[in-house]
């Protein structure tokens, strides 16, 4: 890949000083978001027990951070672009930890559901950011693959850190602690980055065009509720409307970018067959996962009866797989290819993937445990890979833009994953077959079932849970199958789509 920076350029960066200081500034954004993504699924049954959410309303609450994030992402890191990505990441920040409380008090379903959709609207403005923000503060390709792989390492970390504190913090407090830990996290990160980051932008940006960003949102909100709906509900006129209005704004939102000056996403980035190829693995990679990931805590503490400090342990080996493989994947990309590193790691989560299929309640922690390593190792890979041929496709006054693409790509995977697996979950789960007087809300989660099991006859409740536990572990199963298909079709897209890719070298 042919650089796009010039060598003084280069020479500038490697010398400016202060900027590792400044990524770990940056990195705190990322743990702030990681965090708040993995505490959710361990307070899952504790949210369901006090705010008695249906099945549709706990899916909501589990994805309309993503739908509302995925809708936003490409127009707020526009923004960034062009009024600066250090101011837009500061009010950012502000905003999701005054916005985390109004999550930890939220009093019923409905206002869960706007208080995370008001989230994901804060939440658009940090992950762009802080990666266009590395593009801009390493122009050296070798230390800017470390500071992504630092990047997404931290993640990562995040992923393990969530769930540990988010499982001490719900064994001795109530659930809504596990959003107020965003505050301290988001209080060192304003102090410290008004002092530690310098201010980057677009020199020559153009208006910021507001039918552009009603267009995006309106499509990919309407999209991803489409597919949601029908994957849960089946195919009825509504989720068809709604869908087909979104792809028409989508259409229009394209283009409209085709005509203006300087629109808020250059569709000529998409041309660039290395960047398509990471954006499109990346979508694939998390739609696999994230259904599964979403339902894998409810099977630890409902399913195998786990605590959550215990469940959240239990996932911590995913996390440190991605740590070390995010710390090394630039080196393994140079060394071998591009295509190699990704399409191995695609594979390797697949296969992973298809071994959770034997999944049964009394499953042994072993197979779990080594199926979540090696998850976390091949995503490492792959995520930190995909993320600087994406940063590194783009010259450094787009970075905002093209880093909305890399996060849309894993929030919209996220959204979709959650609704097309998490709904094979729900589906199978759903038709298991109880006593008499098995109540109905028993049938819209398992956690309404543990719940419900508390009022009926000891006989008949050990009865129900046995059935309903049954039917979940037989959709997670289904689930971790179709996430192994999606993965291993991703693994042969990359293959392709990334031939001949090369990351930069240094001077």
């Amino acid at each position: 890949m042919t650089s796009t920076l010039q060598p003084a350029t280069t020479t500038e960066a490697v010398k400016r000083p202060g900027r590792w200081l400044a990524l770990s500034v940056l990195v705190l954004a990322v743990l702030l978001v990681a965090v708040d993504a993995t505490v959710l699924g361990l307070a899952t049954p504790y949210i369901s027990e006090d705010l008695d959410p249906s099945g549709t309303q706990l899916l909501w609450i589990g994805d309309v951070y993503s739908f509302v994030i995925a809708g936003l992402l490409v127009s707020m890191g526009s923004l960034g672009d062009r009024i600066g990505r250090k101011k837009i990441l500061l009010v950012g920040a502000t905003a999701f930890g005054a916005i985390s409380v109004l999550n930890a008090y939220a009093t019923s379903p409905e206002m869960m559901i706007v208080a995370r959709a008001l989230l994901g609207v804060a939440g658009a403005t940090l992950m762009p950011a802080t990666l266009a923000l590395i593009r801009n503060l390493f122009h050296d390709p070798r230390e800017r693959s470390l500071a992504v792989g630092i990047w997404g390492a931290t993640a990562s970390a995040g992923t393990a850190v969530g769930p540990i504190v988010g499982g001490f913090l719900l064994e001795h407090f109530w659930w809504g602690s596990v959003f107020l830990i965003n505050l301290p996290v988001m209080a060192v990160l304003v102090v410290v980055g008004i002092r530690l980051l310098p201010e980057s932008r677009n020199p020559n940006p153009g208006p910021w065009d507001l039918r552009s960003v009603l267009l995006s949102l309106v499509g990919m909100v309407g999209v991803v509720y489409a597919v949601k709906e029908i994957a849960a509900h089946g195919v009825t006129w509504e989720p068809l409307a709604v869908g087909l209005l979104g792809v028409l704004a989508l259409y229009g939102f394209v283009r409209r970018q085709l005509t203006l000056p300087e629109p808020l996403l250059d569709m000529r980035l998409f041309r660039n067959r290395g960047f398509s190829g990471a954006v499109l693995a990346d979508l694939l990679t998390i739609l696999g996962l994230s259904g599964l990931v979403f339902f894998l805590s409810q099977y630890l503490q409902l399913v195998q009866g786990r605590g959550p400090l215990e469940a959240g342990l239990a996932e911590l080996p995913a996390a440190v797989g991605a740590v070390a493989a995010g710390l090394v994947a630039g080196r393994a990309a140079r060394r071998y290819s591009v295509r190699a590193v990704v399409s191995g790691g695609l594979a390797a989560v697949g296969l992973s993937l298809a071994a959770l299929t034997v999944l049964g309640q009394s499953t042994g922690y072993a197979v779990l445990g080594t199926a979540l390593l090696v998850v976390g190792i091949g995503a490492g890979f792959s995520f930190t890979v995909t993320a600087d041929v994406i940063l590194s496709s783009v010259p450094k006054e787009h970075a905002g833009s093209a880093s909305a693409v890399s996060e849309t790509a894993y929030e919209l995977g996220a959204a979709l994953g959650i609704a097309v697996l998490g709904s094979i979950v729900t589906g199978v789960y759903s038709n298991f077959t109880g006593p008499a007087g098995t109540p109905d809300s028993a049938h819209e989660s398992l956690g309404g079932a543990v719940e419900s099991a508390a009022s009926m006859p000891p006989a008949a409740a050990q009865t129900m849970l046995d059935a309903a536990r049954e039917s979940f572990v037989n959709g997670l199963t289904l689930a971790a199958g179709a996430g192994a298909a999606v993965l291993l079709l991703a693994a042969v897209a990359a293959w392709f789509m990334l031939k001949n890719e090369r990351l930069e070298t240094g001077h």
